[in-house]
């Protein structure tokens, strides 16, 4: 399957239309990053992109948090244009984003305080929370005691916690042990089963692209564009541990694998 965009039901969750995002280099030389650039995520849908390294899936998160505004085109939330930092955005980054000076229950927190919450009921939603993530009893511990993965929890109970619509992640688990990863895989899987938010997964592997994800959009290599999007026909829940055994699971790996490759060695290329 490869059309230009993710096909969605009306209105999008996220859209982005045409998008072109250049930046200036040091040396005054325009680089392009994105170029007719089309991408849309249904409501409650999970969509993972994956393609070579530095061709602009992070920079792609970064104009529907509305951290930056594109050059060309248009991006949406429900059909509204992005103008700014959205409340219902949730943005999980590859780096742990949590507090240092904070235990675990006021980095949870944190989020409705800053939305007018009580202080009973924030502590109260945090403490729920943080029992959802497998965390309960370590409420008061900071962050510099708990593991990698633990750390990780604290960041989807930070997130999930504001009820999002929209859900980013740039490559949450990429730093994190094998066995780790898979753990946290099964977690998300189960939150966004609840919370059925919109998700944008940027991974650089494969095989998570696929275990977690309805559809994988496969981007060029920069200036980026979608190449190809490959829907993701395995049931769910989904199993991480032994899914990746699965025949189909296999055959698709093998499908997307030809795009990605393709992409990459034109990266290589180019440098």
């Amino acid at each position: 399957m490869t059309p230009s965009a993710l096909p969605t039901a009306a209105p999008s969750a996220i859209e982005l239309h045409h998008v072109a995002r250049r930046f200036v280099t040091p040396s005054g030389d325009v680089l392009s990053a994105l170029e007719d650039f089309d991408l849309a995520v249904a409501p409650g849908e999970f969509s993972a992109i994956v393609g070579p390294t530095g061709c602009g899936k992070s920079t792609t998160l970064g104009l529907i948090a509305g951290l930056a505004k594109p050059q060309a085109g248009r991006v949406t939330l429900f059909d509204a244009p992005v103008a700014g930092v959205d409340r219902r955005v949730g943005f999980v980054f590859q780096q742990d984003a949590v507090f240092p000076w904070r235990d675990v229950l006021h980095n949870v927190m944190a989020g409705p305080l800053f939305r007018g919450v009580g202080k009973q009921q924030a502590e109260a939603e945090a403490r729920d929370w943080i029992a959802r993530v497998g965390l309960k009893g370590f409420e008061h511990h900071h962050p510099h005691q708990l593991s990698g993965g633990m750390r990780k929890r604290v960041a989807l109970a930070q997130t999930f916690i504001n009820k999002p619509q929209v859900l980013l992640m740039d490559e949450p688990f990429s730093a994190l042990d094998v066995q780790t990863r898979e753990l946290m895989q099964e977690e998300l899987l189960q939150l966004w089963a609840e919370a059925k938010s919109a998700v944008l997964f940027v991974t650089h592997d494969l095989d998570e692209a696929i275990l977690l994800a309805d559809r994988v959009a496969v981007l060029t290599t920069r200036p980026a564009r979608v190449k190809s999007v490959h829907s993701i026909d395995l049931p769910r829940p989904r199993d991480v541990a032994t899914l990746r055994y699965d025949e189909r699971f296999i055959a698709i790996a093998r499908n997307i694998n030809d795009d990605l490759r393709e992409e990459v060695l034109r990266a290589r290329a180019g440098q």
